[in-house]
């Protein structure tokens, strides 16, 4: 099985951690491409980075090999991506990771600059933030299966959603997840 594992959220919600986690419990994510990973360990500029990462997971797509990418789900890219892996035969996962507040994204955004990380613009951040739920619409209907978590105090599973319809999972209710499920049943 040829398997497209999508890793989204918001800038700093915690993307690459849930990937660190997910590679200690599965061998199904294949080849990842991170585009952070990319641009630090290459010392590229993130124009760089990105070229080189769209061209790894157009690479995978040739290979029909199994791949993850990090996204924020922001432009078209993640749902053309979709779309064409689906149209190749692939089956496609998403882990969505999310926290209540831009403020949040930018806090967790700051303590990573602070140990050398890199930083995003606080306007790209809210932007993203407010525009979420819809870009996380144009990829969710190609995805077999996905899965939500809360990261406010670590990975908290809060939702599954499978054959179209968002199940909330546990008695965690974060406000996030409690505004996806309203803006999926509208």
């Amino acid at each position: 099985m040829k398997l497209y594992t999508i890793i989204g959220g918001v800038n700093g919600t915690g993307k690459s951690s849930l990937t660190g986690v997910l590679r200690t419990q599965t061998r199904e994510l294949g080849i990842v491409v991170d585009v952070d990973s990319i641009t630090a360990s290459g010392g590229l500029s993130p124009l760089r980075g990105g070229r080189l990462a769209l061209a790894r997971i157009r690479a995978c797509l040739e290979k029909g090999v199994s791949f993850t990418q990090e996204t924020t789900l922001a432009g078209k890219l993640p749902e053309t991506t979709a779309a064409r892996a689906k149209e190749l035969g692939y089956e496609i996962r998403l882990y969505y990771v999310g926290l209540d507040t831009p403020a949040e994204c930018m806090e967790r955004i700051a303590n990573r600059v602070r140990h050398g990380g890199h930083d995003i613009p606080a306007e790209v951040v809210a932007r993203r933030f407010a525009c979420r739920w819809k870009a996380l619409a144009r990829v969710l209907p190609y995805c077999g299966e996905a899965f939500f978590f809360d990261n406010g105090n670590g990975f908290v599973e809060v939702a599954e959603y499978r054959n179209g319809e968002l199940t909330l999972k546990g008695d965690y209710r974060p406000s996030w997840i409690r505004e996806l499920a309203d803006f999926l049943r509208h």
